[in-house]
């Protein structure tokens, strides 16, 4: 079981990585809009301007609050800390909407954790 454990924060930690590169990618996408409009003569491209950089900037935000608690949960899940089975199944159960890779960890992670073995697991720890 501590492999199929590992497996799982490795997985939390990609997903994570990939949520801040989202982050990251959707910050530069939005500000690179926001200078195209402003590059034009329009005199509302004011608003467009504020408009653009305030959706980056919540989205960015987003993207990083969904990612923190994956990175969080897969170093907690590699040093077996207690709290990290529980956060990780809260995890899973939250990516079994995300169709179709996050239903697949969902399903996985909470075969893995809920498992009695991965519970003694955590408990020596």
């Amino acid at each position: 079981m501590a492999t199929h454990v590992k497996v799982i924060a490795a997985l939390c930690i990609i997903f994570a990585a990939f949520g801040v590169l989202a982050a990251l990618l959707s910050s530069f996408m939005f500000s690179a809009l926001a200078a195209l409009v402003g590059s034009t003569n329009d005199p509302d491209a004011s608003a467009g301007i504020a408009v653009l950089s305030l959706t980056g900037v919540t989205l960015t935000i987003v993207l990083l609050a969904f990612s923190i608690p994956y990175i969080v949960c897969g170093w907690g899940l590699l040093k077996l800390r207690p709290w990290s089975r529980i956060l990780g199944i809260v995890l899973a159960a939250i990516s079994l909407i995300r169709i179709p890779l996050g239903t697949i960890f969902g399903i996985y992670a909470l075969i893995i954790l809920f498992n009695k073995e991965t519970e003694a697991l955590f408990q020596k720890s």
